[in-house]
């Protein structure tokens, strides 16, 4: 590494945008791909990735998902047996014309997501009562031709995971929706120490060709909300449209009711933009790629290549993971390297601190530093990356609290995301004054906070009796 220091980033509070692309660069996350949009995910920014993915299949197969993989290429006559699905994702589809040196008689979609194709193979494969429910996962690549993008948040290409399933009964299937939503509740608070915001989408908010949208969505140290993951009640749309029938108990075919829910790399970007500092990321211990690195001071000495070592060994045997940096670069540069990459303890030894039988053990998310006794690292270190956790989610969650508000009228929603917080609005049924609210302040609905308002309320757009609270914000 040709540099003395670990170059700096942009002030959070000054620049957030710019912040936001010195971290993702600089901390190597991603590159920039060849094509406009695109991004290249480096293996640090995949190991991120990868412990999602591990953590979130556990959780599927306790709900008795299964794995499965189908096609990219959608053919487009798929794409249009779903009206409003198909007008939902005109704009971002990228089609294939021209394949294996020829014109194709039917042109393809690069699948923007997955509910046509799978929900075509769905109606061949499920003939009865018996095979349902069907519940399955995909994890992929989607492309959406995005005009804006920023890595992470918005790409032409991005990595998720989609789950389908089909059920015999809409309360089934309303079910299921719910559940999949307290899924990734659970993981924004045991995993990604994310607090999101759960509930359910307005009506000009929701899932091209859904019945009901839920949303998980997560504020962003700028005020803004990063919508970081949706379920749909499908109802019998697609089945309708695709012919998922099934021979029931009594032997009448009917329609299937199915959903749909999925979460892509844009957590990583709301991890980045949650926890994240002025030195660069701050990642939880449970995601992080690198929970613990060993730093050793005066590494020519054999004592504290020794130690580094043991201590190393220790904690795997803990399912810790650990590394030790032993690049040539000075302490100095390494400390800043691995505070601005996030890693949630380091552990500094050197030779003075082991004549006194002790190392230094720093906490990325407080900056803190202390000494402790080389027979009690296992010990301190399990701790501390418990405590970690629970601080980061603590932290995140205080911060959001803070940063909402009531407001009553247009103007003080206005007044209130130009603040960079939330709006909290009591409002009527009518969508129209959602989207009045979206026209004049650029703050979209989020999702509906409480559905069964007390008789009483005003709403705060055209003063009829309101029944619902709504949050506001803007949003990426």
């Amino acid at each position: 590494m040709g540099k003395k220091y670990v170059e700096n980033i942009a002030n959070m509070e000054e620049d957030f945008a710019q912040w936001y692309t010195d971290v993702v660069k600089k901390t190597d996350l991603v590159d920039y791909g060849p094509v406009k949009g695109t991004m290249v995910i480096k293996p640090y920014g995949y190991a991120i990735w990868e412990n999602i993915q591990n953590y979130l299949n556990e959780e599927f197969k306790k709900c008795g998902v299964k794995n499965a993989y189908f096609p990219m290429f959608i053919p487009e006559s798929y794409l249009k047996k779903e009206a409003e699905h198909v007008e939902g994702f005109a704009p971002e589809v990228a089609v294939v014309t021209y394949a294996g040196g020829k014109e194709l008689e039917e042109r393809l979609i690069v699948r923007p997501t997955s509910e046509t194709i799978i929900c075509e193979m769905y109606a061949k494969w499920i003939k009865s009562y018996r095979d349902l429910p069907v519940k399955m996962n995909q994890w992929c690549n989607v492309v959406r031709w995005e005009k804006t993008t920023r890595p992470f948040l918005r790409t032409s290409e991005f990595l998720w995971q989609e789950g389908h399933t089909v059920y015999s009964t809409y309360e089934e299937a309303e079910d299921d929706a719910k559940k999949m939503l307290q899924v990734y509740k659970k993981l924004g608070e045991e995993f990604l120490a994310i607090p999101f915001f759960t509930g359910k989408k307005t009506e000009s908010e929701k899932f091209p060709g859904a019945e009901n949208t839920y949303t998980i969505e997560a504020m962003m140290h700028d005020g803004k909300s990063l919508q970081s993951g949706t379920t749909h009640n499908l109802g019998q749309k697609f089945a309708k449209a695709f012919n998922i029938k099934f021979l029931n108990k009594e032997e009448k075919l009917e329609y299937g009711y199915s959903t749909s829910w999925g979460v892509s790399t844009r957590l990583i970007g709301a991890l980045i933009m949650v926890h994240g500092d002025d030195r660069g990321l701050v990642l939880p211990p449970n995601v992080a790629p690198i929970q613990t690195i060993i730093v050793p001071i005066g590494k020519d000495n054999d004592l504290v290549k020794k130690i580094s070592k043991e201590i190393e060994n220790k904690l795997k045997e803990n399912n810790i993971r650990v590394e030790i940096d032993e690049r040539d670069n000075s302490p100095g540069w390494k400390f800043n390297e691995w505070e601005m990459k996030g890693v949630p303890i380091r552990l500094e030894i050197g030779e003075r601190d082991l004549e006194q039988g002790e190392i230094t053990i720093f906490r990325r998310d407080t900056l803190e530093k202390t000494r402790i006794k080389i027979e009690d690292v296992e010990k301190e270190v399990l701790n501390l990356l418990i405590d970690i956790q629970k601080n980061m989610y603590k932290k995140a969650k205080d911060y959001r609290d803070k940063r909402i508000a009531q407001a009553t009228s247009i103007s003080e929603i206005l007044e209130v995301v130009d603040s960079k917080k939330f709006a909290r609005v009591n409002i009527c049924s009518d969508e129209n004054c959602c989207i009045k609210v979206k026209d004049e302040t650029g703050a979209t609905s989020r999702m509906i906070e409480n559905e069964n308002l007390k008789l009483g309320n005003k709403c705060a757009i055209c003063g009829n009796p309101a029944t619902r609270t709504v949050l506001f914000a803007r949003s990426y």
